[in-house]
């Protein structure tokens, strides 16, 4: 999907997740997939340079495994002026700083692929079981 080269992107790509993957994983997993995608779609926003139409493009790919799902999600986007994402020191007082530390602690591998158009920023999830309908989430 395309989402635009704004912070509206990530509601936009939040949300489509969610309803094409509600019913195909488990709300836990779900839950850190929607916090990695927006993490990721948000540093575009704010670090990288949009692709041309002003548009950052999102993706995420299920590949059934032996001990479950492995789901990839990818980020691509223009690029920057800096060598790209990578994981930082944020200062206790810092204002950020630290998402990649989120994506690095719920997905089980991340990485930053560049070509030519831009960069692509990518988070995998292994292993992720399937979804069990006799198991309801408790109601908050």
């Amino acid at each position: 999907m395309v989402v635009p080269h704004h912070p509206g992107g990530a509601r936009l790509a939040r949300h489509r997740l969610a309803a094409e993957l509600t019913d195909v994983v488990p709300p836990t997993i779900l839950a850190d997939l929607i916090a990695v995608l927006a993490e990721l779609v948000g540093n575009a926003v704010r670090h990288a340079r949009p692709l041309p139409g002003g548009v950052i493009r999102v993706a995420w790919h299920l590949r059934p495994t032996v001990e479950g799902t492995l789901i990839q999600l990818r980020v691509t986007d223009g690029g920057s002026a800096s060598s790209g994402p990578r994981l930082r020191t944020a200062g206790l007082d810092a204002a950020d700083g630290r998402g990649l530390h989120i994506v690095a602690g719920l997905a089980t591998r991340w990485g930053v692929e560049q070509d030519g158009m831009g960069q692509r920023v990518w988070a995998e999830f292994d292993r992720v079981p399937a979804p069990r309908p006799d198991l309801v989430p408790a109601a908050g």
